[in-house]
């Protein structure tokens, strides 16, 4: 329900007024322009967006996708991956041909850009849901994690950002986080105890589960079983 709100408040809205530069830091992201040029669905509608807004302290910006790509996500994660104290954008964008790939966005010279992404799965229709970013192994760079496929292959990656580029340093079958038809990602990251966990359903939905990082292995602990959202949120909030 809230997508579809969000959606009805930006076709009224529009995006007026944006400046042409900004000259500070990323302080909120959002995407924009409703399309229903990849009729997926996967989020419980048929609609995705075009464009992704930044607001920033000299302005806003927004960014328009060519016409064979839209954003098919929930929304845009502002988060510092390189540490220099201004912040990224982690998206989902998907091909009308090759399916999704996450891609970070930020400024380069006050222009809002793409800075890295990994490849498109590959098939049209076929998506990835995002987990959250963190240090996960504390050497720090930071990590991005995503459910590969969460309604067919069910397989967690985790990308290092560093440099400007993303690397793959794992991956497991056997985990997802959304249900087709889902308007939200279940989920997320969570630091109960100094140390990050990501916190996705075991592939079958049945067990709530935490995996960490060690070295370039996954390894996944059961924390209960899943009984519904409130699983997941007591889960990411340490209780």
């Amino acid at each position: 329900m809230l997508r579809i709100v969000l959606i009805a408040a930006a076709l009224l809205a529009g995006s007026p007024g944006l400046a042409a530069g900004c000259d500070g830091a990323i302080q909120s992201a959002r995407y924009e322009g409703p399309t229903g040029q990849y009729p997926h669905g996967v989020l419980g509608d048929a609609l995705e967006w075009g464009q992704l807004r930044i607001d920033c302290s000299g302005g806003a910006q927004l960014a328009e996708l060519p016409e064979a790509l839209v954003f098919e996500d929930v929304a845009p994660r502002v988060v510092d991956l390189d540490g220099d104290g201004a912040a990224e954008v982690i998206v989902v964008e998907s091909h009308r041909d090759r399916g999704a790939r996450l891609a970070v966005w930020g400024l380069t010279s006050g222009k809002l850009d793409r800075l890295a992404q990994t490849p498109f799965i590959g098939t049209r229709f076929r998506w990835l849901a995002p987990v959250g970013a963190a240090d996960l192994d504390g050497d720090g760079a930071m990590e991005i994690a995503y459910v590969d496929r969460p309604h067919l292959a069910r397989i967690l990656r985790v990308w290092r950002y560093e440099d400007g580029q993303l690397r793959e340093v794992a991956s497991a079958p056997g985990f997802t986080n959304h249900r087709i038809g889902e308007t939200e990602i279940s989920g997320g990251m969570r630091d109960c105890d100094g140390r990050p966990e990501m916190i996705v359903a075991s592939a079958d939905w049945s067990r709530v589960l935490a995996v960490s990082l060690s070295g370039r292995q996954l390894v996944e602990r059961d924390i209960g079983p899943h009984e519904g959202p409130e699983s997941f949120r007591d889960a990411v909030s340490c209780r």
